[in-house]
């Protein structure tokens, strides 16, 4: 399957510019784009964070012990490295590079990210990006549910100099086996030295976030750790620099109401976070809203 890239033009139709801001947590960095001063959400992704590159030394790893969500969709997806999720729901799975790991929170839903007995008995890495999406009103009571798909299970396309692997939702005709309740496109892309991309025309709001190289848009050029938003509507590629580049690109649909977001709860609600909070503090695992993940249920993050 494939596009062409030189099918859209560009214009100067650059909204945002977004620097992430980064942060230690622990051993290792994570570069949070959204939400940023300067826009809360990218069609339903309100948060996006890349984790990484990192590296552990022998006997460390990953430990996110578990925690709550309500109201949105976790999207965790890597480029190094390997680590378990469990959650609440009974899932257990070991995510590895190019697969993509698909949490709905719904109305309450707990989950725990732990390095693996064997990757942690050797020094390894760990590069990925996990991303939110904020559920449609309609569907954050929605029972909590989880998917993954391997990376044979995502189509690509491919031209010339580019590929693209379709993470989430539907872009240029093709769609993601994952199952999604909004309009929204989540893309893989590698470029090759001087390769053009078209953003997707379909959707209102799209962005792109550079995780390697560097990248021309409308004769300017932008580097890795960079998030950039475009204007609806305009028709509008991107092309390489001279080291090629990789991107995340992502969008969907403008999410109209309103959200508020809360530690790790987000809700068109602040009635309904307040009540998320009040549960976890309380941590009646038996009779309250939420559960442990099973076989992970010795500890778990304060309020």
């Amino acid at each position: 399957m494939s596009w062409n890239p030189m099918s859209a033009h560009g214009g100067d139709a650059l909204e945002t510019l977004i620097i992430p801001r980064a942060r230690d947590i622990g051993g290792f960095e994570v570069r949070r784009a959204l939400p940023s001063a300067q826009r809360q959400m990218v069609g339903p992704f309100i948060f996006f964070d890349q984790v990484g590159p990192a590296e552990f030394v022998t006997g460390s790893g990953l430990d996110v012990r578990p925690h709550p969500h309500i109201g949105l969709g976790t999207v965790t997806y890597l480029y190094q490295g390997a680590f378990e999720h469990r959650d609440s729901t009974g899932a257990q799975q070991v995510i590895a590079p190019g697969d993509v790991n698909w949490m709905i929170a719904g109305k309450g839903v707990t989950h725990s990210e732990r390095t693996g007995p064997e990757v942690r008995a050797a020094g390894h890495g760990l590069f990925g990006v996990q991303t939110w999406i904020a559920l449609p009103e309609r569907d954050e009571d929605m029972d909590p549910s989880f998917e993954h798909f391997g990376k044979g299970a995502l189509p690509v396309l491919r031209d010339g100099g580019a590929s693209a692997r379709v993470i989430l939702g539907q872009a240029y005709g093709v769609k993601s086996p994952v199952t999604m309740p909004s309009e929204a496109f989540y893309l893989d892309v590698t470029l090759e030295a001087g390769a053009g991309f078209p953003l997707p025309d379909e959707h209102e709001d799209r962005g792109i976030f550079i995780l390697e190289g560097a990248i021309i848009v409308a004769g300017q050029s932008y580097d890795a750790g960079q998030m950039m938003v475009f204007r609806p509507g305009d028709g509008m590629s991107v092309r390489a620099g001279p080291q090629g580049a990789r991107l995340l690109v992502l969008g969907g649909a403008t999410m109209n109401e309103r959200r508020y977001i809360w530690w790790n709860f987000v809700s068109s609600s602040k009635e309904k976070i307040e009540a998320a909070k009040e549960a976890w503090k309380r941590a009646d695992w038996d009779n309250g809203p939420f559960r442990l993940p099973p076989g992970d249920d010795k500890e778990f993050v304060a309020l």
